[in-house]
């Protein structure tokens, strides 16, 4: 199976997101995805509190000035390592993470 890139490196800003879609076990899926430094991490762009999704306007996301992801709609707080809610309505869960690597500037979909 071939590949799905996501996005380019160069165009999700360091500390950064960036909205991909791509499906996932045959469902039209959008994603997060958060650059830091020359490695990607992405989840699944569902709140677990209200199944929401996380941006205020497609692909733009809300970050906290202690580095965390926001929900737009209800306020939940994510940590950008494990995508785990540390602060709102659904402390203690974790986003869906969805596998991704870097190969040369493409951020491809780990089949």
């Amino acid at each position: 199976m071939e590949p799905v890139t996501l996005a380019s490196l160069q165009a999700i800003e360091d500390g950064g997101f960036a909205e991909a879609e791509a499906e996932i076990d045959g469902s039209a899926e959008s994603l997060i995805l958060y650059r830091d430094g020359d490695s990607v991490r992405a989840w699944l762009n569902v709140c677990p509190h209200a199944g929401r999704r996380l941006d205020w306007a497609p692909g733009q996301f809300l970050k906290s000035k202690d580095g965390l992801l926001v929900c737009a709609v209800h306020g939940a707080s994510f940590e950008l390592q494990r995508g785990e809610c540390v602060a709102g309505p659904c402390r203690g869960d974790c986003l869906k993470p969805v596998a991704v690597e870097v190969a040369g500037d493409a951020v491809l979909l780990r089949t």
